[in-house]
């Protein structure tokens, strides 16, 4: 004896407006340097922007908007890729394996180690030779720092060769 079965089924799509943080990439290494460049950034810009000196010097002017420049345009970039990774998980997973990350790390490791280093050969340059100057120990601070944010930058740039690598 055979019996006629009906099968029937229902599909419920729902879509939700929620916004999903993907805390799990702050806990990876170049999630945690990213965020440590982005708050060294914001000091460095905050000391050398808040301690520029406009009037006294005019060619201790030029190395230090070439620090503001680079430190700023810096942390807006590595504060954008922050917040693309940490608000879209599609992106944390795509990003690193592209060669925008990498040469993005490569070109902010060789401008703020040249910036850095401009800054502070100008500071002792202009110290040795007019006296101390305005704001002398900030300006080194912020130089020494933006040269820590080279090093971070320079261990993001091993991270994306690898992952890039990987692909």
């Amino acid at each position: 004896m055979s019996a006629q079965v009906t099968i029937q089924r229902t599909f419920t799509t729902t879509t939700t407006s929620a916004l999903l943080v993907n805390v799990g990439y702050m806990k990876t290494l170049p999630g945690l340097l990213k965020i440590f460049q982005v708050l060294l950034g914001c000091v460095a810009v905050g000391i050398i922007g808040h301690y520029i000196s406009w009037i006294s010097n005019q060619s201790l002017v030029v190395p230090e908007l070439f620090f503001l420049l680079v430190a700023t345009t810096c942390l807006i970039t590595t504060a954008l890729l922050v917040f693309s990774c940490v608000f879209s998980i599609a992106t944390a997973s795509i990003l690193p394996k592209t060669l925008f990350e990498t040469l993005y790390h490569i070109v902010a490791t060789i401008l703020y180690v040249a910036a850095g280093i401009t800054l502070l050969v100008q500071l002792n340059k202009y110290n040795n030779r007019y006296g101390r100057s305005h704001y002398y120990e900030e300006k080194t601070a912020a130089a020494s720092i933006g040269l820590v944010n080279a090093a971070l930058y320079l261990l993001s740039t091993l991270y994306s060769v690898k992952a890039f690598r990987r692909g």
